[in-house]
């Protein structure tokens, strides 16, 4: 069964891997630790196509009417 790409969908907020020093730098900032980020499946069909490990930082940018844009994060873990 083909799997279909809904990152071009329009209503699919852009979803991006950080980095390891990206990774880092945003703990330090907000002062937390990975396991207190909020969970997205490796399985998400908007994190499918992003070949992300468990572990790794997806942040989530999502077009919002009254601050642009609004920025996500959530740490990748296995169903």
């Amino acid at each position: 069964m083909k799997r279909v790409d809904v990152s071009k969908h329009v209503l699919i907020p852009k979803h991006v891997v950080l980095s390891q020093r990206e990774k880092t730098d945003l703990l330090k900032r907000y002062k937390i630790t990975v396991e207190s980020l909020p969970r997205i499946l490796k399985e998400d069909p908007a994190v499918a196509h992003l070949s992300a490990k468990d572990g790794d930082v997806i942040k989530i940018l999502r077009k919002s009417p009254t601050a642009g844009e609004a920025t996500f994060y959530r740490v990748v873990v296995s169903g």
